[in-house]
This record gives structure tokens, sequence and C-alpha cells, in this order.
């Protein structure tokens, strides 16, 4: 395919076209008038050979190639939107930008946070969006970074693309203060035995993943696809679960539950940002890295960022 021969402008009338599925609408969206986006709509059709549109009584539907195009022309636009947005310098102090990450609750809610109380002082024109990620994110994993400005995500999940490190953590065991079969510690055979509370994404089951590598298949009794709930699925039961230490300082005081040492060695927790390599020579970008590598450190050094070393109790 020579890029050169291609109009890109007819990228975004694709994208308009499969998304509103219809020509007026299309071409008001991108500021074309009906002809224009008739004229548009004839030459994509030659392109691909395809109809793209088919009229099915008085409306529009999507062949199939146009179901496959129109998640990839949404990518294309977003990718090449941030392509011809990169700067070659960046001044947060002046500079208007938002800046888009997908994180788990517990991403956002320890590291997140962190991040955006630094950019609260430092770049107050700057925005932070999180979202959550996606189960796609494994399979699709370039198409989805190519759409956003980075991804937090523990190593062990995805690979081959740039990253900084940014804080490490460790696993605790959580269960109700009022277990009557959990003493001071909690044991094998109590995570072997006892019903759990688990945090479960199509793509990331890091408990159960280390829980199968010592032989202990948990019982599940409840999945929850956000971390700050587990405290409150163990609250009042006999369940147990594992959590993230610096989350557990944090949603531990909202239920009334224990926290204590896991009864073998779980592997930490390396939190990552992500990003696409479409970002690696961007001065905003870069700057965004920098300050993600700067509070990593802080929450290092701090323990929890707030200068709190101690396990919840």
């Amino acid at each position: 395919m020579n890029l050169s021969r291609l109009d890109l402008n007819l990228v975004l009338a694709l994208r308009a076209l499969l998304e509103e599925r219809n020509v007026t609408r299309a071409g008001e969206r991108i500021g074309l008038s009906q002809p224009a986006m008739s004229a548009a709509l004839s030459r994509l059709r030659r392109h691909f050979d395809d109809e793209l549109l088919s009229r099915t009584g008085n409306a529009y539907e999507l062949t199939p190639l146009g179901v496959a195009l129109r998640d990839r022309s949404a990518t294309a636009c977003d990718l090449l939107e941030r392509v011809f947005s990169s700067q070659a310098e960046f001044d947060p102090a002046a500079e208007s930008r938002e800046f888009t990450l997908l994180a788990s609750d517990y991403g956002a809610a320890v590291f997140g946070a962190a991040l955006a109380r630094t950019l609260h002082q430092e770049a107050p024109g700057i925005r932070l969006t999180f979202q959550h990620p996606a189960p796609s994110v494994v399979e699709n994993t370039a198409t989805v970074l190519s759409t956003v400005d980075g991804l937090l995500m523990p190593h062990g999940v995805i690979d081959g693309f740039p990253f900084v490190d940014v804080h490490q953590d460790r696993w605790l065991c959580m269960v109700a203060d009022d277990n009557p079969e959990i003493g001071d510690e909690v044991t094998l055979d109590h995570l072997a035995n006892l019903p759990w509370a688990v945090y479960q994404r199509p793509y990331d089951a890091p408990v159960a993943r280390q829980l199968s590598m010592i032989g202990i298949s948990p019982r599940v009794e409840v999945s929850v696809q956000t971390f700050q709930l587990l405290p409150h699925m163990v609250e009042g039961t006999r369940r147990v679960t594992m959590i993230q230490e610096r989350l557990a300082r944090r949603t531990a005081r909202s239920a009334a539950v224990r926290v204590l040492p896991c009864p073998f060695e779980a592997v930490p927790v390396r939190e990552a940002l992500w990003w696409h390599p479409v970002h690696t020579q961007d001065a905003a970008h870069i700057w965004l890295r920098r300050k993600a590598a700067e509070v990593g450190a802080t929450l290092t050094t701090n323990g929890n960022g707030n200068g709190d070393a101690g396990p919840a109790e």
C-alpha cells in the first residue's frame, strides 16, 4: 500500500460514515456537504471494492467489511490525531492537554492519585483521564495503546512495549475482624479450605495464578471487577482475599477487616506505565513519563506515598 497515494481525509469520512450510517449526518459531523460526502463514499467503495453501507428499507446497514472497518477507522483517526499533535517542546506550566491512562481501580487509586496531585501542583492546565482497560488490551495491545497515552499494568500481563517502572507492592491477606477461624495468622490450610472473594478480569487473575503455583485452587464465592470492593465482600463472612498492601491501607478503613501477612512468598506487584512506541519521542509524553517515574520513586521511598510504611490493621 502506497500511503502517498491515499487521501487521509478519507479516513475521517470512513469513520463518520460507518458510525453514523447516514451520508447527511456523516457530512455534518466532519463539515462536508451531502454531495461531497456522497463522493467520498463512492471513492471508499471503489477502494475497498465493497458497498460498506447497504440500504435496507429506509436505513443503511453495514456490510461485514464495514463492521470490521468501523473500529479500525476509529483507531486510525485516534492514532493520526496523536501523531500530528506531537510536540518538539512542552511547557507543563503553560500547556493545556489531556492525558488518558488505562488503569485498574488499584492503579488509579494508588499511583494515579499521587500522579494527579503532582500534576495539580506543577501543571494546572493538564487533565488526566483514567479508564478501565478492556479485555482486548492483551489480544490487541498495539491497537489499544495507540489510542491512549499509557497503560498502568503489572509486569507479567503484556510484553514487548516500552515501559517505565513506577512502583512495587506486596500482597497481603484480608479477613473479617470477627472471622472465628483465623487468629493472628493466615495459614495455607486457611487459603485452601476457606471461601474466597477475588478480583477477576478475563485477562488478569494474579491471585489465582500465584495460588495455582503452590497447589491451591481457591473456592471462589464472590468475584468482583474492582479491588476496592474486596474488603466489603470479606466483612462479616468467613471469606479470605488477597489485596495489594498500598490499597489495603486505604480500603481497610472502610470495612471491619484485618490485614495479615501471606503464608507463602507471593510474587511482588511490579507496576509499570506502558506506552505505544509512537509516543516515545513526543515531548509532552516524555515529560509525563518523567513525572511518572518521579512519583513512583516517591511511593517507593514513603511506603504508601503519605509517609506511612506500616501495614493496615
